[in-house]
């Protein structure tokens, strides 16, 4: 019977987990290295080791409607999209809120996670920790993995020929903070991502020059769609996803690149990706076709060679005086504290997990890995969900469901049959990426928390049509069930209002 929960990092998914995990009767410990909640979204001057770091600029990508707690929307006077410090302060609110922080030990890393000798019959894990120089041991029924993938940057310097005699300067975007020391300088970006995007931003209003390299191109998306509206409540909603499942794949694919190259044509700036129906996550960024209009920004293909001062590109060009070089060349995904590295395996950037969330070869379904999964939707309202379900997992009442089939299939077939499918639906090459609201539901059904349309349709029509047809905001998932949330209808039928506020 899990009763005691270790959580690893007190990030949007850490609190996420304490929170369930006290609404289930569970006993959550939290264990945060640094000294606030946060995680990604807490900025500091200088990036820390262990901890996910963001330069200062950094504004939310999903609006405030959509990227919400489930229970818990933003005050009705936030602007849609915000600064990193004003979403920070909503974390701070919604920890405070429901009285969080009790159970979180900050200045404590966790340096191992292993299995008890009895763990096919208990699920126990000893949990090894470390503050202020002095180690402790602590066993736990249950361990929510909750410390990100925005922490281990992935420098792949071996693909890029010559960088060794490369004399200017070069790092990863992870330890960009602000633009000012580059005033002058004629600065490399590599990486269409969109950190690599908001960097060559940035620098381009302070930079002689500032080029942009690409591998294989990028959809790029403006934060701000039809009518002024944010685009995500437009595009993500159950109507877009059930046209997209009906419509024969050609269709589909034509309807999406169309929409994508809607404000401007991608080809014409040399942004258009090589697969040119690829699903995976767009770069969402309202001023990089206006800076490559401008000049200040030149788009480059990847980089072949680099020289003493110059760099060459795959397209046999040249650059000279080439002073620094930023890879915004993303992250690998890395657990140093678990000390069985084939639990949560990652072989060439990619993670097999049940669901997203529980790793296959476990006796005992008592590990969850929250946060991991990437799609066209907002990370905190993904987070919730994973959490919900985990705990009723560690709860036994879904062993039937679903961990019997995943242990004993040969690692698990339907752990591959997912794989499949997400690589499918996505073009994509992780097994991390999937359809936002598929996803979800997928979730919300085991659990019971899925919004019955059908039933809504008979019972309240007008909620039904905005739950349909509308954006597919996170109070859906507390309309009914376990968990629901009285202020959810209210929450939805309002949502535009507080949007245009």
């Amino acid at each position: 019977m899990v009763r005691r929960v270790a959580v690893v990092g007190a990030g949007v998914s850490g609190l996420a987990a304490i929170k369930c995990c006290l609404e289930e009767g569970l006993e959550p410990t939290c264990f945060e290295q640094s000294e606030d909640i946060g995680g990604l979204w807490r900025y500091t001057d200088q990036a820390e080791e262990g901890r996910a770091s963001i330069y200062r600029t950094v504004f939310t990508n999903s609006c405030k409607e959509m990227m919400c707690y489930s229970d818990f929307p933003f005050p009705d006077d936030h602007p849609n999209y915000m600064h990193n410090a004003r979403l920070q302060h909503y974390i701070c609110k919604y920890a405070e809120h429901f009285d969080l922080l009790r159970h979180i030990q900050f200045k404590t890393l966790v340096t191992k996670v292993k299995k008890r000798p009895d763990f096919s019959v208990t699920g126990q894990w000893e949990v090894v920790t470390q503050r202020d120089g002095k180690e402790e041991t602590a066993v736990f029924d249950a361990v929510m993995v909750c410390s990100g993938h925005h922490v281990y940057p992935n420098l792949p310097l071996d693909d890029f020929p010559g960088i060794q005699k490369f004399k200017g300067c070069y790092f990863h975007s992870r330890e960009y903070k602000e633009p000012e020391k580059f005033r002058g300088k004629k600065v490399l970006v590599i990486g269409l991502g969109n950190s690599g995007s908001d960097i060559a931003v940035e620098l381009s209003a302070v930079a002689s020059q500032v080029y942009l390299s690409s591998r294989s191109g990028s959809w790029v998306m403006s934060r701000v769609w039809d009518e002024g509206y944010p685009w995500d409540m437009l595009i993500i909603t159950r109507f877009r996803t059930w046209l997209g499942n009906i419509l024969p794949r050609a269709i589909s694919d034509w309807l999406y690149v169309r929409g994508m190259n809607r404000f401007f044509k991608h080809e014409n700036f040399g942004l258009m990706p090589l697969n040119r129906t690829s699903r995976k996550e767009p770069v969402f960024n309202d001023d990089l076709p206006s800076r490559i209009a401008c000049g200040v920004v030149v788009i480059k293909p990847n980089v072949k060679e680099f020289r003493e001062t110059s760099v060459l590109f795959q397209d046999g060009t040249v650059q000279d005086d080439v002073d620094v070089v930023v890879f915004a060349t993303g992250y690998s995904y890395a657990y140093p504290f678990m000390e069985d590295d084939s639990i949560i395996k990652s072989r060439d950037n990619q993670v097999t997990l049940y669901k997203g969330i529980l790793p296959p070869r476990l006796e005992k379904p008592t590990m969850a890995v929250i946060g991991l999964v990437q799609s066209l939707g907002p990370i905190i309202p993904t987070a919730d969900l994973q959490c919900r379900w985990a705990v009723k997992v560690f709860q036994g009442r879904w062993m039937s469901l679903c961990w019997a089939k995943v242990c004993f299939l040969s690692m698990g077939s339907s752990v591959s049959q997912q794989q499949r499918a997400c690589s499918n639906r996505k073009s994509g090459h992780t097994t991390l990426q999937t359809d936002y609201i598929t996803y979800m539901d997928e979730l919300a059904s085991a659990i019971g928390v899925k919004p019955n349309v059908l039933k809504l349709l008979l019972t309240d029509p007008r909620l039904a049509l905005e739950v349909f047809f509308g954006p597919c905001s996170p109070y859906q998932f507390r309309l009914m069930g376990p968990g629901k949330w009285s202020g959810a209808r209210k929450a939805i039928l309002t949502q535009w209002d507080r949007t245009l506020r």
